[in-house]
């Protein structure tokens, strides 16, 4: 079952039925974007504190760098929502001409590599102008991103928002395993689609899980002895690896470039293994 809004939640809970239109994939993102906020906070803090990193400089006055994070974190997320509309829209390329009008105000459909590049790019923009050094930024951001990712997928599964896997095989199905988790028809999806029975695999679940591991994973090495950049070249790699492995379940379109089949996850989830890894190996000296 899905609940696209929060009157959905609260009628499920309680029967009654409230005029609460606001979307529940909205409230989660931006639940992920107050808890990145906060990791990415702390961060700045201790490498400020630590002499790693140096003062913003915000209308020509000296301020720490933590201090600017909410305006950093604003001007990331409009700009990552957009990136990430824009990156679906050239995924579905046919249905933008079938209705573009329809596929720009859609609740629904939101690519998070797009959201991930347009967001960086914008958080670029802000370091230049704030006179901060990208790299050591860059490290500071790389747990909050996981964990704000892995929050914003509880959001999809939540509201039923079309990212969803392919046909689940029940014949594969563990005997130990819960059937919920391995399949769902997400009734009442925001997307509108009907799912028949038993369902198809509830990736944004398998997401959020992984994109936690991940965060758990990056918070426990952030205060390793290696080269500034290297933590930022393990959430690369994390993050290409995760999308890569999930996306063998999930419905995407095709891109066939030669003898190249591949989904435009796929592609983008290959290129950050490979930036991560090659960042890997360049940063492996210690500090």
């Amino acid at each position: 079952m899905s609940y696209p809004y929060l009157s959905d939640v609260i009628q499920a809970a309680t029967g009654y039925a409230l005029p609460l239109p606001l979307a529940t994939f909205g409230l989660f993102v931006a639940l992920g974007a107050l808890a990145a906020g906060a990791s990415f906070r702390a961060e700045l803090k201790r490498f400020y504190e630590a002499g790693r990193i140096g003062p913003a400089y915000v209308h020509g006055l000296s301020r720490p760098p933590q201090e600017v994070v909410s305006d950093f974190i604003i001007i990331v997320l409009i700009a990552g929502v957009l990136g990430a509309r824009l990156f679906h829209i050239l995924d579905h390329l046919d249905q933008f001409f079938a209705d573009p009008l329809g596929m720009l105000l859609t609740r629904s459909g939101l690519s998070i590599f797009g959201g991930l590049i347009f967001g960086t790019f914008a958080g670029m923009l802000c370091a230049r102008r704030w006179r901060l050094p990208v790299t050591p930024l860059l490290d500071a951001a790389a747990p909050a991103l996981m964990l704000g990712y892995g929050i914003g997928r509880i959001g999809c599964q939540i509201s039923g928002d079309g990212d969803w896997g392919i046909a689940a095989n029940m014949a594969l199905k563990p005997a130990w395993l819960p059937s919920w988790l391995w399949a769902q028809t997400y009734d009442n999806n925001i997307y509108g689609e009907l799912i028949a029975a038993p369902g198809v695999y509830p990736t944004p679940m398998y997401e959020t899980a992984m994109a936690l591991l991940c965060f758990a994973l990056l918070w426990a090495v952030r205060r390793h002895p290696f080269r500034i950049g290297w933590l930022f070249s393990l959430y690369l790699l994390l993050a290409g690896a995760e999308r890569l492995l999930i996306e063998q379940i999930r419905v995407n379109p095709v891109i066939n470039l030669g003898s190249l089949h591949a989904t435009q996850a796929e592609l983008i989830a290959s290129a950050l293994i490979v930036l991560g890894l090659t960042g890997l190996l360049l940063k492996r000296q210690r500090r």
